[in-house]
């Protein structure tokens, strides 16, 4: 099944993952300029967060390719394992030092806003599904509508920057985006071959193989990591602009 996806799906999943890391290492630096530390700090930040993002794209796509996360007949699995981390990481990292940094040097608008990946990524998990990798309910001809984040978040992103907005307007989206990710994560969850909620035919298992594994390991993380920004730097009342 897996040798059956086209070129545009397999790029698609690298490619967004690694644009996301990157762009991850990139906004780092720009809070640090705007914060004005001088660059041999801004040098060092960056150093630090490109290693970590590094590390962790080849270790889960390691893991994936070894077998290991297919392995459910152990307890836990260690997919189970992974998603722990995930959830985690996307805990932590918001409330880091390096997570501070972030929303006391980016403005509302770029924390908003870049969550505008998920329209891209809908449509890329949308073709895979088209092509027999993917569950159609991971898909939005099924019970995904995370592509609704994507959408809003690139308009009010782009309201943002022009205007000011009322605080309980970027809460409201926040949260709604928040629980349409949820939503995704439940649904692809009870998907697996651990529940199999929608029938042995229908199972999320590409997700197990490089380099789909980064759908969960980079993208549902990255997606966390901003609601939780969101949510800081509403919290301290700045708009960073």
């Amino acid at each position: 099944m897996f040798l059956h996806a086209s070129v545009l799906v397999n790029a698609g999943f690298v490619a967004l993952p690694v644009l996301l890391g990157s762009g991850f290492v990139l906004a780092g630096d720009w809070a640090g300029r705007r914060l004005g530390e001088s660059p041999t700090t801004r040098r060092r930040w960056a150093i630090g967060t490109g290693l970590a993002v590094l590390l962790w794209l080849v270790v889960t796509a390691a893991a994936a390719a070894s077998g290991v996360l297919r392995k459910f007949d152990v307890t836990p699995p260690p997919f189970a394992v992974l998603l722990l981390a995930i959830i985690v990481l996307g805990i932590l990292v918001p409330f880091s030092p390096l997570g501070t940094r972030l929303i006391r040097g980016l403005p509302l608008a770029a924390l908003v806003g870049y969550q505008v990946f998920r329209f891209p990524l809908e449509l890329l998990m949308h073709r895979a599904y088209v092509e027999g990798i993917m569950p159609e309910q991971m898909s939005y001809s099924g019970r995904n509508f995370d592509i609704l984040t994507g959408i809003s978040a690139g308009l009010l992103g782009l309201i943002l920057l022009r205007s000011p907005v009322p605080r309980w307007v970027v809460h409201v989206w926040n949260v709604a985006g928040f629980a349409l990710l949820v939503n995704i994560v439940t649904v692809a969850l009870v998907s697996s071959p651990a529940f199999a909620w929608f029938g042995r035919d229908r199972l999320n298992v590409f997700v197990l193989y490089p380099p789909f594994v980064w759908l969960p390991a980079v993208m549902v993380l990255a997606a966390l990591m901003g609601h939780i920004l969101v949510w800081r730097k509403l919290r301290i009342g700045e708009s960073g602009r």
